[in-house]
């Protein structure tokens, strides 16, 4: 376990196939790069990497550029194919999340009742109609 003195502080646990970070503080302008350059260090130093956990129970604030690297994390996971889980999300996120419309990006469920994962997400758009009238 590793505990990063900043701003937003990382706790983070590893196991063998995955990493779980404990966010404490505020994801901001401040602070979103050092969370965006953890994750990307240990998704390079790890590639047999299958989920990486963001507990986020103790976040407090969230701004515009927290939300862009939680985008951005997701965007790296699934190009890793790594599963991303924002796990107890309070409920401040949850609503920013669904004020920007990307409540559903993190946690919306595919056919079949499974958890959608950023991983996933290519394969539920290649099912989805993408024709004007919503044909293919």
């Amino acid at each position: 376990m590793t505990t990063h003195p900043q701003h937003l502080r990382l706790t983070t646990v590893d196991t063998e196939g995955s990493i779980r970070i404990g966010l404490h503080g505020d994801l901001d302008y401040d602070s979103a790069d050092h969370l965006l350059n953890e994750v990307t260090a240990h998704l390079a130093a790890r590639p047999a990497l299958t989920d990486l956990h963001l507990h986020c129970a103790e976040l407090d604030t969230v701004d515009s550029t927290g939300l862009s690297a939680l985008l951005m994390i997701s965007r790296r996971t699934s190009g890793a194919g790594v599963r991303l889980h924002l796990d107890a999300r309070p409920e401040r996120l949850d609503r920013l999340l669904h004020l920007t419309g990307t409540l559903d990006h993190f946690t919306a469920l595919v056919p079949g009742g499974a958890v959608r994962s950023p991983a996933t997400e290519e394969s539920v758009a290649a099912t989805r109609p993408n024709g004007p009238d919503g044909t293919t």
